[in-house]
């Protein structure tokens, strides 16, 4: 189900993917989006070279669109060795972090007065950070959250969790558990899946066994 929320609480979200910067621009000006908010932890792009972040940062001007580096604090690698276990990032720790809470504040700050995106590159947004972890907080907060979908459509982030659950084969009811429990068993199910793993405290934590 694709349906769009009340923009006034609205914050939606954008892969860069593949796209042409043409297009990229296209799809945010067709959701009236005036601010990109790059959680990418590294803002550059080998194969894609119109969306580092100098480049990109220029070329939105022409479109009337802001653009701010939010990297640092809501990247999905922390610079933070409290955040990870045997080299894995976790979600909820970083979530707890001064640099993580300042980057939300100002995203809420920011969707005062304008209509945020907050970018990575990812396609879909189930296979991204922006939607398992920074999203997830938002909602958490209140806010709305919208995916813009590479073909123009928004998806909700209920919808997107709903169309994660069933990718996963999660059941959507239990005797036993609680719906706030099984939606986090989603999130938690697809942390495992994308979180980012630094392969030098992998390889600490593997030796101190």
């Amino acid at each position: 189900m694709m349906t769009e929320a009340t923009p006034e609480n609205s914050i939606y979200t954008i892969g860069h993917s593949n796209h042409e910067f043409v297009r990229f621009a296209d799809l945010l000006k067709q959701h009236l989006v005036t601010a990109i908010a790059d959680v990418r932890s590294i803002p550059y792009s080998r194969r894609y070279p119109q969306f580092n972040r100098r480049e990109l940062s220029e070329a939105l001007k022409g479109y009337d669109i802001a653009y701010v580096f939010l990297g640092k604090e809501l990247g999905a690698r922390s610079s933070d060795p409290a955040c990870y276990r045997n080299g894995r990032v976790q979600y909820r720790r970083l979530t707890e972090t001064t640099l993580f809470r300042a980057g939300i504040d100002r995203v809420l700050q920011g969707s005062q007065r304008m209509r945020i995106a907050l970018m990575c590159a990812e396609k879909d947004p189930l296979n991204c950070h922006r939607t398992i972890l920074v999203a997830r907080e938002l909602i958490r907060l209140g806010k709305t959250v919208n995916h813009i979908l590479a073909d123009g459509r928004l998806e909700t982030q209920e919808a997107a969790m709903k169309r994660l659950r069933e990718r996963l084969g999660l059941p959507e009811q239990d005797l036993f558990w609680t719906q706030v429990e099984l939606e986090e068993d989603v999130y938690t199910a697809q942390e495992k899946n994308i979180a980012y793993v630094d392969k030098a405290l992998a390889l600490e934590a593997q030796e101190a066994l």
